[in-house]
């Protein structure tokens, strides 16, 4: 978006990962690679990824990113703007590096807010690490110019946290309404392929870790077995599907389909698929907690059911929008009853569908976005018009 303004920028990242948890085959065996897609400069460097969960391997990842991305960055010319995205946090350090050398600003752009989230469910418990990663917040907003963050409930974390509000600028996340739009379910490749043409579709669609108990979507639906045509629909990971493919049998759950990660131009149809798209987080789950899934669901025009914490950012998020329902998180009959009430209601479905879909257009529409990204960008560097190079 900001290229087609005129704009030059250049990213510095990881090779390709996710979500398999590996470096995709093309890009395996490189420790550098520069690529240019859609007019970006993107700068690659090798990362350390592997698929088992610990904290060696976490910690060579983030090593290994933040050694060898900042050869990267010197390779290219002075940006004027560094505009750094958390998590991960230990990039900060490069970044004030990168940023006294060039005296260039940082504009830090908070995804989450590390190490609390990490904390809260458990992810770090070792005190000398948890001191660590505190210390690296309070650095990477120290050395930054402006703090983007993505809802209210990430300001008032950080204005208890003494940084000064004049820094703090909200900006939620974007999604394009032009891609994912509200679809017909007729002809829809994702029912057609999975025999889902008469039924009424729950679909849950996106990760599957720590802090998602998609457990509970199981119970849910084997308390909805004595309605006929329902289906709940579980889109993730393959090693998740696996363990959850376990537990659903366990649960003798016979209206519960596992399918994995659908290629991306095939997302909006996968969505048009759903009566209803599910947004699910455990009751520990940090008040700030943000699902971009949310947007996309709201585009989507369907129905939300939130599974989350009632004083939690994704509940006001929907609430806000009126395109869902929100009921307790971990709490398989709620969530069975809520889905019989829209099953059973699907004048209600359309019209949580519709508003979450105009609320979506006014409040999240990528254009609308852009824009109040590029005035933050361009005023760091006043007076010019244009940024010589985003980094």
């Amino acid at each position: 978006g900001l290229v087609k303004k005129g704009h030059n920028v250049r990213v510095v990242t990881a090779m390709p990962w996710y979500p398999n948890s590996e470096i995709a085959p093309e890009y395996q065996g490189k420790l550098y690679l520069t690529e240019n897609c859609n007019g970006v400069k993107i700068q690659r460097s090798f990362v350390w990824i592997s698929r088992e969960r610990n904290f060696k391997n976490r910690a060579l990842f983030e090593i290994s990113f933040v050694f060898l991305s900042f050869f990267q960055v010197l390779k290219g010319s002075r940006p004027d703007v560094i505009f750094l995205t958390i998590p991960g946090l230990p990039v900060c350090v490069p970044a004030a590096i990168l940023s006294w050398l060039y005296r260039t600003p940082i504009v830090l752009n908070l995804q989450d807010i590390l190490p609390d989230a990490a904390v809260h469910v458990g992810l770090i418990r070792n005190p000398k690490m948890i001191r660590l990663f505190t210390w690296l917040e309070k650095f990477a907003y120290k050395t930054a110019r402006k703090i983007s963050v993505i809802s209210d409930g990430f300001t008032e974390n950080l204005l208890e946290k003494k940084v000064p509000k004049e820094k703090i600028i909200e900006i939620p996340n974007w999604v394009d309404i032009n891609f994912i739009k509200p679809l017909e379910k007729e002809d829809n490749y994702f029912r057609k392929e999975n025999n889902l043409d008469d039924k009424f579709v729950v679909l849950y669609s996106g990760n599957i870790a720590l802090t998602q108990p998609l457990e509970i979507l199981i119970d849910a639906a084997v308390k909805l077995n004595h309605l006929d045509n329902l289906a709940v629909v579980i889109v993730g990971k393959q090693e998740a599907l696996e363990r959850l493919e376990k537990y659903s049998c366990g649960k003798k759950a016979t209206n519960v389909i596992l399918k994995p990660f659908q290629p991306r131009h095939k997302l909006p149809e996968m969505l048009a698929a759903a009566n209803v798209g599910m947004v699910m987080q455990k009751h520990n789950v940090i008040s700030f907690n943000m699902p971009s899934k949310i947007q996309v669901l709201l585009a989507s025009g369907r129905a939300i059911i939130a599974s989350v914490p009632t004083n939690g950012t994704a509940a006001k998020a929907i609430e806000k929008s009126g395109g869902g329902l929100v009921i307790p998180p971990e709490d398989s009959q709620a969530l069975a009853s809520a889905i019989e009430h829209l099953y059973r209601n699907p004048q209600l479905v359309k019209s949580l569908g519709k508003r979450g879909r105009e609320y979506a257009k006014k409040v999240y529409n990528f254009e609308f976005i852009l824009d109040r990204y590029e005035e933050l960008l361009l005023s760091m560097k006043k007076p010019k018009k244009k940024l010589n190079e985003l980094l």
